[in-house]
């Protein structure tokens, strides 16, 4: 009998417990499944709305292709509303500044890149963008504004390419020996990964004036990086009517295709495509 009743009190036990408990049971159970379902309608949400990013864009580099400003400008709008967010909105970027390029409209180009590298970001795209920029900036013939650009990203995959572009831009000043530090600076990246055209960077310094008197005899001396004051007197070796002297080619300036970027429709056109 004891047996029976301690039975029925342990039972007694369990429905004061669930009493007390069970309607959070019951809350925790119902919340939990709230949250599943509110993720996987949020994560085929994103699914749904990077394909329809994707087919726009897709369309975009259609019409970017068969140079359609009018309804290339109405889709990177569109990308640009929509899906602002994304990579695609990123990406039209790219593509619009190769548009307008090609139609040799390099102000708007210079503004679609502008805005892409406006939050000073880092990803692949915006480095892309950064550098093209810097390029167009150069064709302009607004060297400062190119070095400024380029300035602060030593730490980065793009250093190498960054460093022959602020080279051009030293060339252009005038500044020879800081145009010579980043075009070495452009060959320091390792060899097996080379990110530039060694070969070419080499005939850049090679073009340049031999180093001025007060240049040579600090050759021991660390070299300030490029983007310091250069040395008082640099460039002032370069002989009178050599290319050197009378600034960097008209075609070192020009913006060009970069290497190892995301897709075709965000190349940047040379200038010779312009009209």
């Amino acid at each position: 009998m004891d047996g029976l009743l301690s039975e029925k009190e342990q039972i007694e036990v369990l429905r004061q417990w669930w009493r007390d408990n069970g309607l959070y049971i019951v809350a925790g159970v119902i919340l939990g499944l709230a949250l599943l379902g509110g993720w996987r309608w949020w994560h085929s949400q994103q699914r749904a709305e990077a394909g329809a990013a994707s087919a726009l864009y897709e369309s975009l580099v259609g019409e970017v292709a068969d140079l359609k400003v009018e309804a290339a400008e109405a889709k990177a709008a569109e990308m640009q509303s929509a899906y602002g967010d994304t990579v695609y909105a990123r990406q039209t970027r790219l593509a619009m500044a190769k548009l307008y390029m090609d139609l040799g409209r390099d102000q708007d180009a210079a503004r679609e890149l502008a805005a892409l590298v406006s939050d000073d970001g880092r990803d692949e795209l915006q480095m892309i963008g950064r550098l093209r920029l810097a390029r167009i900036l150069l064709y302009q013939e607004k060297p400062e504004e190119a070095v400024d650009l380029l300035q602060g990203y030593s730490d980065t995959a793009f250093a190498a390419r960054y460093a022959e572009a602020q080279g051009d831009a030293w060339r252009a000043l005038g500044r020879y020996e800081e145009a010579r530090q980043a075009y070495t600076l452009a060959l320091a990246e390792n060899p097996q990964a080379r990110t530039v055209d060694a070969t070419l960077v080499r005939m850049k310094i090679n073009d340049l004036p031999p180093p001025t008197d007060d240049a040579a005899a600090a050759g021991g001396a660390a070299a300030p990086a490029p983007g310091q004051a250069a040395p008082q007197g640099a460039g002032a070796g370069a002989q009178p009517g050599s290319p050197a002297a009378e600034g960097a080619p008209a075609d070192s300036a020009k913006p060009a295709q970069e290497e190892d970027e995301p897709d075709d429709s965000a190349a940047e056109p040379t200038p010779e495509t312009q009209p």
